[in-house]
């Protein structure tokens, strides 16, 4: 029996329903599809990252922790960020321990965007950023990034910059692309935001998982854009601990204080136990040093068991993700393409058209290689066995 409900509401976003992504997850469950659709890894962390929650929580350390997170903690990141990336911030002010970088995103969004104000994002984006803008009364402004090399048209982004803009959303490594940020990139950012009041909310949970011997161009390596920038990471990522809900951000002090005041009222603290473990687990830089030749590893094997399929491979400079474009062989929405290889395929991808706010269709899709080499294999053998239609 469904309860109903005689209360009217009005919602705050009309055009929200079903995703496409819970679309795919009851489709695959229902065929039993390999898993290649889900940026999440599929197989164990770490095991002293288990050991030391499980000593976290017998030792006592299971209720609240300070606000903005535990002080160990955010001294090895700052510590992480100033031999890395060359900014040292301020340990009580300028680093916030967050419940999932997700919220980060929220709060950082929440905190520092108002009624009236614009909000510029590159798609392809990951899901959220347009709806947050929305709920806090603003505009977002997409600008489509290049197909099929994903590049910024930085001449867009300065026609797109008005009175009203107040941010600028960038991720890099990007999802779903792959594509990194370049120096120059970075130093067209410093240009079309210098002498402006524009923030820059910089999406980098991908920091450590960039390829081929280059550096992560994150906001913290150049000074200009540091002190306008919100920089956003995730644990979950780099620790293979994607439901553990833990990530963090770094500002200027000045932007923090304002994230900081929606943080301590939307989650007040991250997961404590789970704080002394990554405290503990940062003592050693190998632990995020490693990420990119671990990954890369996995991009190649997958790259390699797909040289066959019909499928066209395009770079994946960074990230989780490989993307496949198919639009030589078939002429089927992205949609039907992802949905037939599920069906008759056994495989779970994703449509790119997801990742645009007006379903955009480049007959593209995108694998995610964040997965175990049984599941990569089998993956692999399937698509290799699609037929052009």
């Amino acid at each position: 029996m469904t309860l109903r409900s005689s209360v009217k509401t009005r919602t705050k976003l009309p055009d929200v329903g079903t995703t496409i992504f819970t679309v795919i997850g009851q489709l695959s469950s229902q065929h039993n599809a390999i898993n290649l659709s889900q940026g999440a890894p599929n197989f164990a962390c770490d095991a002293r990252l288990v050991a030391g929650v499980t000593r976290a929580m017998e030792e006592g350390h299971n209720q609240y922790a300070p606000m903005t997170g535990l002080r160990p903690l955010k001294e090895r990141i700052v510590d992480k960020i100033a031999s890395l990336y060359g900014t040292r911030y301020d340990v009580d002010s300028e680093v916030l321990i967050t419940a999932s970088a997700s919220e980060g995103l929220y709060s950082a969004i929440s905190g520092l965007v108002h009624p009236g104000d614009e909000v510029i994002y590159f798609e392809p984006s990951f899901d959220s950023y347009a709806p947050i803008v929305r709920l806090q009364g603003a505009t977002p402004v997409a600008i489509k990034l290049t197909v099929p090399d994903f590049t910024v048209n930085w001449d867009e982004v300065r026609a797109a910059i008005t009175p009203r803009t107040r941010m600028i959303i960038v991720n890099t490594p990007h999802n779903p692309s792959g594509k990194v940020f370049s120096a120059e990139d970075l130093q067209q950012l410093a240009l079309v935001t210098r002498n402006t009041d524009i923030v820059i909310l910089s999406d980098e949970v991908y920091e450590h998982v960039v390829f081929d011997g280059e550096p992560h161009h994150g906001m913290a390596t150049h000074p200009q854009l540091a002190e306008r920038s919100v920089i956003i990471s995730s644990f979950g990522k780099t620790y293979h601990v994607t439901g553990w809900r833990v990530g963090y951000c770094v500002a200027p002090a000045e932007l923090m204080d304002e994230i900081c005041k929606v943080h301590q009222f939307l989650m007040f603290s991250a997961d404590t136990p789970m704080q002394y473990a990554f405290a503990e687990h940062m003592a050693d830089p190998q632990t995020w040093l490693s990420l990119s030749a671990f990954y890369q590893r996995k991009r190649d094997l997958l790259q390699s068991l797909l040289a066959e399929s019909p499928f066209k491979l395009l770079p994946s400079q960074g990230s989780f993700f490989l993307l496949a474009d198919y639009s030589h062989f078939s002429e089927e929405s992205d949609s039907e393409m992802v949905k037939r290889l599920i069906v008759d395929h056994g495989v779970a991808t994703i449509p790119l058209s997801a990742f645009y706010a007006d379903g955009t269709d480049n007959k593209i899709i995108r694998l995610s290689f964040a997965k175990d080499e049984a599941t990569l294999r089998a993956g692999a053998a399937a698509l290799c066995q699609v037929k052009p239609r």
